[in-house]
């Protein structure tokens, strides 16, 4: 009989009951640490797009409030966007990663990720027993942003200036889970589309959270065949310089290290594709994917 990859994932996988007890021992320890901390997760990837791969992770932001974490929820879609744009007889134009954003683009923007986007992650986390709120960084104020330095040729693209942490805490204060569409707004009544990245990563420093976690389609930073469990700065830059690190993975490593120096206390890149990928690196000692760790941590683990 032939299973469709989404039952083959969610096979039970027959496994001596010492091996089961054993997991559930392990994550007790980081269970009790992280208990009552915030962590932010930016979402994107092959996780928002996979009927089995989006449930997987609606389970597992689910199982972490249960446990007492609060889960602030930062989500792309630009794909998603674009599809929209498509069947409006739009064109979605570049420059250096950055999608050009007219008054007609802000506008499906504002429908596609602020509207559907946003609202499927919220339906999904609530069917698995999560209690998700829908935000937009125009809710309450949450994202104030500036024009992006090239607005010139970007258009309505910005960049956050400021976090309202207010209403972000009450929601988690009352035990929900924030999912928030990366949308911007300045004073003078303008809207931007913010990069989702960023955005988490203001929110984070915002919030003084314990963890910034990226899941997307990189499984960590490679080294040859090998995926670093952990990285600091110096290392970092050493890899960078040999060419190690290089093209699109470059600025999202100096991102990392720089919302570390502002007080998160750390920063984890994971594949989405991976089953499971979010619980196995927080609550497992071998984890999944990289942590990007400060040099006293980094001096420590190797005394």
């Amino acid at each position: 009989m032939e299973h469709t990859p989404c039952n083959e994932l969610n096979q039970t996988r027959k496994a001596p009951q010492a091996a089961i007890g054993q997991v559930l021992i392990e994550a007790l320890p980081y269970i009790r640490k992280f208990e009552g901390k915030t962590f932010v997760i930016k979402y994107g990837g092959a996780a928002m797009k996979d009927a089995c791969l989006k449930n997987i992770f609606a389970q597992n932001v689910t199982l972490l409030r249960k446990v007492g974490i609060k889960i602030v929820l930062v989500h792309g879609g630009g794909d998603a966007i674009t599809k929209t744009a498509e069947k409006l007889g739009l064109t979605s134009r570049f420059l250096h990663g950055r999608r050009v954003t007219d008054k007609e683009m802000i506008s499906v923007i504002q429908m596609t990720l602020a509207g559907k986007v946003n609202q499927d992650i919220v339906q999904l986390i609530s069917e698995h027993g999560g209690k998700a709120v829908g935000v937009s960084g125009l809710d309450a104020d949450t994202i104030k942003a500036l024009p992006h330095p090239n607005a010139e040729t970007l258009g309505l693209v910005g960049e956050v200036e400021q976090i309202n942490t207010d209403y972000i805490d009450l929601l988690c204060g009352a035990g929900l889970i924030p999912v928030i569409a990366p949308i911007g707004f300045d004073d003078e009544g303008n809207i931007y589309n913010i990069n989702a990245d960023d955005a988490a990563s203001s929110i984070a420093i915002a919030l003084k959270a314990e963890k910034l976690i990226y899941v997307s389609d990189v499984a960590g930073i490679h080294v040859g065949e090998r995926i670093l469990k952990t990285i600091c700065k110096r290392e970092a830059a050493d890899f960078i310089e040999q060419g190690i690190i290089s093209g699109g993975m470059i600025p999202k490593v100096l991102s990392a290290f720089k919302t570390l120096d502002s007080g998160v206390g750390k920063i984890h890149l994971i594949d989405g594709k991976a089953t499971h990928s979010l619980l196995l690196e927080i609550f497992t000692h071998e984890g999944v994917g990289t942590q990007f760790i400060g040099e006293e941590e980094h001096d420590q683990s190797q005394n």
